[in-house]
């Protein structure tokens, strides 16, 4: 059964905690699977972002336009993430914060190690968008929201081009 829920949005008090290590329910995985596969040009989804505190995010970048290095879908419960290389600024939107997007730096490369659903450890090393997408994620579990990352809201924060 697809379970889809919906995406919460600033100011829920939810964005801005820090999740819990060892927190989750059963079926967080599949639910923020199916959100984000749901949500048109969404890349990834962490827990929060449906009203759940836990240290679960989804990442899977591979139809996106800007991807070069691609895991796949990515899973991860309680992750930790070290930063490599330079930083470079991208245009970054969140779900939670729809009508805007921002100017971000991140690091250009990661390593994430974190439990997969099916209780496995796995290590991603990554670049480019999808490091970029891992960070904003990452982002999510200690409360962090792109607005939090801007150097300047006046000039680093834009409305978001709607095409109808």
């Amino acid at each position: 059964a697809v379970a889809i829920r919906p995406v919460i949005r600033l100011p829920h008090p939810v964005l801005k905690r820090v999740a819990p290590e060892g927190s989750g329910e059963p079926g967080l995985f599949e639910d923020l699977i199916d959100t984000m596969y749901s949500s048109p040009a969404c890349v990834g989804l962490a827990a929060a972002q449906i009203g759940v505190s836990a240290r679960v995010f989804v990442v899977d970048v591979t139809t996106h336009p800007k991807t070069t290095t691609c895991h796949g879908l990515i899973a991860l419960k309680d992750p930790s993430i070290e930063y490599l290389e330079s930083r470079v600024v991208g245009r970054e939107g969140c779900m939670s914060v729809p009508d805007l997007t921002a100017n971000v730096a991140r690091a250009a490369g990661v390593v994430v190690t974190g439990t997969t659903p099916d209780g496995e450890a796995r290590k991603i090393t990554t670049d480019g968008f999808e490091a970029r997408a891992l960070q904003h994620e990452f982002d999510h579990l200690d409360g962090t929201l792109i607005l939090d990352r801007v150097a300047s809201l006046a000039t680093d924060v834009f409305r978001r081009k709607v095409y109808r």
